[in-house]
This record gives C-alpha cells, sequence and structure tokens, in this order.
C-alpha cells in the first residue's frame, strides 16, 4: 500500500512492538506528529525538554530491556537529545533517536534550524542514519532497531529530511527481525580454559558488571556462584544482577566500593570478570588492579579485552550462552576457608553513617525497608547515586538505572518518568541531589502533566556534595564555586509545577513522611535536609590501587 514517509515512520515503530515514545514536536517533524495523531496505541509523552526524553527512553530501555524511542525536531531539538544518547552509548542501552531535518533541498545551506546531527553523533552511537530518500525509510528503520538491539547494545539515530516525511511510496509490512545472541565468536578452547581456571582456583572472586544485565545472565551468575562457592561483588552497572542478600556477596567494587570487596579482589588469586569493562573507577591505578590474580574476562565486545586491564584468558560472546557452557564443566567445591576469610572482612568493614542524624544513607534504608527492596530506584549522579548504589538492597536486575559511564547529572527524573511508563506495576523512585536535581526538575511538570506517579527524592545538602567531598578531601577545603544555599524551596518548586510537595528536616519524620509518598496515587517530591559536610565512604582515591581504600575511621585516625 501507499503511504507517506510520516505514515511509514508509524507503521515501522508498531512492526517492532513500541508502545511508548517520548518526544518534544517541531516544525521539521510536524508530519510525523500528524500520523503519530491517528495512532493512539501508540503513546506519546510529551516531555519539557528534549533532554528529558532521551532521558525517559533510556530509562524505559532500562526498566524493560526493550528499545526506547524518542522523537525530536531538527536544530536545537536534535542536539538537546546529545548528552541523553551519549548517556546510552556508555552504558550500552538500546535506544532509537528520531529526528527530522530541513528539507533535501536546503540541506548544507545553513537553513533554518538545520544541523548535521548524524554527524554530530558519529561518535557515541552504534550507526547514524540521515535518509534522503523515502524509499529506503522503512528499511533503515528496521536496521537502525536491529543494531541497537544486537551484539552489545546501544544508540542508533535516524535523521530523516521533511521532504521524505511527506513523500509517498510502497510500503509492505515485515515482521522484525529476531536477533540472535552473539554465539560464533564463543570457542571451544575459550571455555574449556574457562572452566580450568576455575576449578584450579583457590581464592577466586566473580566481579560482575551491565553486560550480565544485558545479556540476561542472572541465573547463570548466580548458580555459578553456588556451584564452585565464589565470593562476589558487582559494578555499580551490574547492580541487581547477584542478591544483596545473598551471604556470597560482598558488595560494589572500585571507588565508593565495600573495603570487603576491594580487598577482596586484591587478594584472590582469579578474578571473573563477567560483563564489565574495567574503568577507572573500578580498576583504579591499572597496573596493581588485582596484581596477586589471573583475570578471566567474559565480554561480548573484543575491544573491551585488554583496553584497560590486561587479562590471562578470555571468552568473547554473549554472557549467557557462554556461561551455559561453561557451567557444566565447572567442578562443585567450597572454599571455605577464602569464604570465612572474606566475611570476616564484611564484619570487620561494614558499612557505617552517624546514626544520630538524619543522613543520606538513613533515607534511603528506610526506603529500602518500605519498598521492601522491590522497588526501581533511579539516580542521578554523585553522592546520593553512591549512597542509593551501598544502602538499598538490590535483589533482581533491571531495578537500580544510574549513568554510569557520562555521570550525567539531571538524569534521574527523566528516566523515572521512562522507567514507570515501561513497568507500570513497580513503585518507581529517583534519588536525586539538589544539584542534579536543578539540571532537570523542570521534567516534574511532566510527571504532573501525565499523572505519572513516581516519587522524587531530593537529598538537600544545599551543596554539590561529591564535588565538595574531593575538595574537602583533596583541595585544602577550598571550596570553590560548590555552594548552592540561596534559598531556593524545592517543595514550592514542585507545587508549582503540579507535584505534591514534602520535606524531611529530622530522622523521626522520615518514616511517617516516606510512608505518605508512598500511599500517594501521584507523583510526589521529598525533600530531605541533610548536612552539607556528609561524605560517601568507603573512598578509593583517583588513580590510587584498590587496596588504598579508606573510609571516616582511617582519616579519624
Amino acid at each position: 500500500m501507499k503511504l507517506t514517509g510520516s505514515e511509514i515512520v508509524i507503521e515501522c515503530l508498531k512492526e517492532q512492538g513500541v508502545d511508548t515514545v517520548f518526544g518534544y514536536p517541531g516544525g521539521t517533524i510536524l508530519n510525523v506528529y500528524d500520523a503519530l495523531y491517528k495512532h493512539p496505541e501508540i503513546h506519546h509523552v510529551l516531555t519539557s525538554h528534549e533532554q528529558g526524553a532521551s532521558h525517559a527512553a533510556d530509562g524505559y530501555a532500562r526498566a524493560t530491556g526493550k528499545v526506547g524511542v524518542c522523537l525530536a525536531t531538527s536544530g536545537p531539538g536534535a542536539t538537546n537529545l546529545v548528552t541523553g544518547i551519549a548517556t546510552a552509548y556508555m552504558d550500552s542501552i538500546p535506544l532509537v533517536a528520531f529526528t527530522c531535518n530541513v528539507g533535501t533541498p536546503l540541506l548544507g545551506k545553513d537553513s533554518f534550524q538545520e544541523v548535521d546531527i548524524a554527524g554530530i553523533v558519529v561518535p557515541i552511537t552504534k550507526y547514524s542514519f540521515l535518509v534522503k530518500d523515502v524509499n529506503m525509510l522503512a528499511d533503515t528503520i528496521r536496521r537502525a532497531f536491529r543494531i541497537a538491539r544486537s551484539g552489545r547494545p546501544g544508540p542508533v539515530l535516524v535523521d530523516i529530511t521533511k521532504d521524505v516525511t511527506a513523500a509517498v511510496t510502497e510500503y509492505t509490512k515485515k515482521e522484525p527481525e529476531q536477533v540472535a545472541p552473539k554465539t560464533e565468536t564463543i570457542r571451544e578452547e575459550d571455555i574449556a580454559r574457562a572452566a580450568e581456571l576455575i576449578n584450579e582456583a583457590e581464592k577466586p572472586m566473580i566481579f560482575v558488571g551491565g553486560g550480565a544485565i544485558a545479556s540476561g545472565a542472572y541465573q547463570e551468575v548466580r548458580e555459578l556462584a553456588a556451584k564452585a562457592d565464589i565470593p562476589v561483588c558487582d559494578s555499580l552497572m551490574g547492580k541487581g544482577v547477584f542478591p544483596a542478600n545473598d551471604p556470597h556477596y560482598m558488595g560494589m567494587l572500585g571507588m565508593h566500593g565495600t573495603k570487603t570487596a576491594n580487598y577482596a579482589v586484591h587478594k584472590c588469586d582469579l578474578l571473573i570478570a563477567l560483563g564489565v569493562r574495567f574503568s577507572d573507577r573500578i580498576a583504579g591505578k591499572a597496573a596493581t588492579f588485582a596484581k596477586q590474580a589471573k583475570k578471566l574476562q567474559f565480554d561480548i565486545d573484543p575491544a573491551e579485552i585488554n583496553k584497560n586491564v590486561t587479562v590471562d584468558a578470555t571468552v568473547i560472546g554473549d554472557l549467557r550462552e557462554a556461561l551455559k557452557l561453561v557451567l557444566p564443566r565447572v567442578e562443585e567445591k567450597k572454599h571455605e576457608e577464602w569464604m570465612q576469610r572474606v566475611a570476616a572482612n564484611m564484619e570487620k568493614h561494614p558499612l557505617r553513617y552517624d546514626e544520630t542524624t538524619l543522613t543520606g544513607p538513613f533515607v534511603i534504608e528506610e526506603l529500602c525497608r518500605q519498598t521492601k527492596g522491590e522497588a526501581i530506584i533511579v539516580t542521578d549522579v554523585g553522592q546520593h547515586q553512591m549512597w542509593a548504589a551501598q544502602y538499598y538492597d538490590y535483589t533482581e536486575p533491571r531495578t537500580f538505572l544510574t549513568s554510569g559511564g557520562l555521570g550525567t547529572m539531571g538524569y534521574g527524573l527523566g528516566a523515572a518518568i521512562g522507567a514507570k511508563y515501561g513497568r507500570p506495576e513497580k513503585t518507581v523512585i529517583n534519588i536525586a541531589g539538589d544539584g542534579c536535581f536543578r539540571m532537570n526538575m523542570n521534567e516534574l511538570a511532566t510527571a504532573a502533566r501525565s499523572k505519572v506517579p513516581i516519587i522524587e527524592v531530593v537529598l538537600n545538602n544545599h551543596v554539590l556534595g561529591m564535588v565538595r567531598q574531593w575538595q574537602h578531601l583533596f583541595y585544602g577545603e577550598r571550596y570553590s564555586a560548590t555552594v548552592l544555599d540561596d534559598g531556593v524551596d524545592f517543595v514550592k518548586v514542585a507545587e508549582g509545577l503540579g507535584v505534591k510537595g514534602l520535606r524531611i528536616t529530622t530522622r523521626e519524620e522520615a518514616p511517617a513522611v516516606i510512608a505518605e509518598a508512598l500511599a500517594t496515587n501521584g507523583p510526589v517530591l521529598i525533600d530531605c535536609q541533610i548536612d552539607r559536610d556528609d561524605m560517601v565512604f568507603p573512598m578509593v582515591p583517583a588513580g590510587r590501587s584498590n587496596e588504598e581504600v579508606f573510609d571516616q575511621d582511617d582519616i579519624e585516625i
């Protein structure tokens, strides 16, 4: 049948099973929005800013495992997506961003709101397309979704000229191509070597990351830990793969990981890395990282092998499929002495905070208690992000959504909206600092307009907390440009944007206020007034070895 380019866009979204898109209209994309108007089966969420749309699509993708979709017009509309696209790229999140550009005859002439968005995003996408022929449109969209989902997931951009959205061509519906797990690179000799290393190890350690979530390898990771009696730590991106209430779990590794995890990786004789990329926040001083251990790395992307940390053996391919092949060859084993050493360290070096006053960790523990650890927790970036990783007990994957690689302030509120649309049955809570909240607080209006029942928790210390912490520890307490104590009332801001506003000023108020927020059928903001000098511990100084991890006790000494 004959359809316009805009109608083809909508039909291709329906082919791919897309039920929700996030966006903001403008001149060049008007034809697409006009076509969308006729298809209520695809729900469009009008955000307050295009960046909010890209973060919402990202949050939807992280919470569901599906491809997130966002829409924007040309020029500034398109460039406002860039931060969200880069956020998704750094964390390997499947996303397709649609933009529309000026008409083909106007390209390259500095036309009104013209920008080469396909060129701009080349370094932060798996692929970017500029469609100037309506006959190529449907197959390009299908290819974009396939690229976003296949192998190591990531964002793809499709830019369509306005004349293509109006042009007419023949459209034939196609079933979406199934994307099979990447197995062709998994070699028998690598599987055999991996099993051999695991069976020989006396002090093994599992380090699990976001790749385990992307591949769906949750049960396989848990089975490996149980069968071979191996302690487990995770990265920020790997939260929820391994349950926090399992006795094998030793906490997060890296700059703000537990002392136990950092010490154990330093002392282990085999580090089994599952879907991790050994970033600087994890490895610290790469030359000394796990220097006593052999390193076995499972990853879908060969570019990650030996990029940051040199390893001894590898398995390249889909993690879940690789573990399915390794597990039958792994011997059932008990590492009693090693497990006892690690568990003793957990007893000796627990996470701790001041229990006499209102703090970020206390608020997060109370959220965990009242939600039974079953909420989807979204965060922005900074101290609150680390506290959310440390003090909420995640037991399932896709319940901790955060910008790990890019570290995007302002990510959380849009992502929380996207997550709630993706999984409406779940309680969704965004935990933000006051600095991050200021970045994209306008998305509260989106939550209010669309009646999205999310909870925005602002841990408000009136400073840029993590930057101030570095200034305190490493810059002689010179607090340059990090004080935000300017009298902004976030409760009034929330109410002005149509959202219920609550405030917590003391520890005693927290349980009742949190309970009220959870019982509210609509968006809520909780302004939590915490001390500006609260810091995140443990901590490994940037560029230092993980065994140099320290906490408040070490400073006090």
